[in-house]
């Protein structure tokens, strides 16, 4: 068995889009602009209680059955740790172990080195993580206890939740720039294509006639990905290092051990100021308290 409890969430990003200035405020508090401009997408205040959106995440995890949570987080990202805890290991959180690790920025960089980068440092500061397995996932997304339970004790080496496309409550604009998987007949990756156009979906669909989509929900052997993570290549137009270039790669040396996980659900996203209004709807109705015992 392949089953694990380690979990790594991606939190070091800059957040630039949701510091934007919203092109619709309506809805919107002053103390939630201001906390869009100033804090990770993950510390925005959500929900009854008003706590980060990370919470949430969080619930879902423990419910999902994972122990030991690697946050990665920025240089500047000391707000994490005034929430879950200020030791760099081990801090105790309703019954997780929470980890920080930092994603540093190169001296001739701004912005940090993208996700690939994100997890091959948090790799680097956190050795035991080569030797094991464990999942992945963004901060700003809340995953499902069922998918982030998938993922866990999936016997694949590899995995990623496959969403149906049609299934996302999202604009026909913004579905149209997710990234499109496709699967062999066992559901196994073979690629990601990004931004197809339309007349081409077709080709992209699996057995059942879905168009199946990644939100960055993974689950890896470490000692197979480290290597494609400390020798990502740069994205030629984004200037980073992602996280499923590394994994494409990997696929060309050790084919059929990614498995596609099925999944028809929406995942509330947190990407920009305009989201903050949808996610908190979502929260208070799914989720009006977190009963964590």
């Amino acid at each position: 068995m392949n089953t694990h409890a380690n979990l790594v969430i991606l939190a070091g990003g800059s957040s630039s889009r949701m510091k934007k200035a919203a092109s619709d405020r309506s809805g919107l508090s002053n103390e939630e602009i201001k906390q869009a401009n100033e804090r990770n997408k993950g510390l925005i205040a959500m929900g009854h209680e008003g706590r980060p959106m990370m919470d949430y995440l969080l619930y879902n995890s423990k419910k999902a059955g994972y122990q030991n949570i690697y946050m990665v987080i920025g240089e500047q990202g000391t707000l994490f740790k005034e929430f879950y805890g200020e030791k760099d290991r081990d801090n105790t959180f309703h019954g997780m172990r929470i980890s920080f690790a930092t994603q540093y920025v190169p001296k001739d960089r701004v912005k940090p080195f993208g996700t690939a980068d994100a997890l091959y440092q948090a790799m680097e500061q956190f050795p035991e993580l080569n030797k094991t397995y464990y999942s992945v996932c963004n901060s700003d997304n809340l995953y499902s206890k069922n998918a982030l339970e998938a993922l866990r004790k999936s016997t694949s080496p590899n995995a990623f939740i496959a969403y149906d496309r049609g299934s996302m409550q999202f604009s026909l604009e913004r579905i149209s720039r997710f990234a499109v998987t496709k699967l062999d007949k066992d559901g196994y990756l073979l690629d990601i294509i990004e931004k197809p156009s339309e007349d081409k979906i077709e080709c992209y669909k699996d057995t059942k006639g879905k168009t199946r989509i990644s939100m960055n929900a993974f689950k890896f052997d470490g000692a197979k990905i480290y290597p494609y993570l400390e020798n990502c290549p740069v994205h030629p137009e984004r200037n980073e290092k992602e996280l499923p270039t590394a994994l494409l790669n990997m696929l060309k040396d050790y084919p059929q051990t990614t498995i596609g996980i099925p999944f028809s659900e929406h995942v509330p996203d947190l990407t920009a100021k305009e989201d903050i209004v949808k996610v908190n709807k979502y929260l208070r109705e799914k989720h009006p308290q977190l009963n964590w015992e």
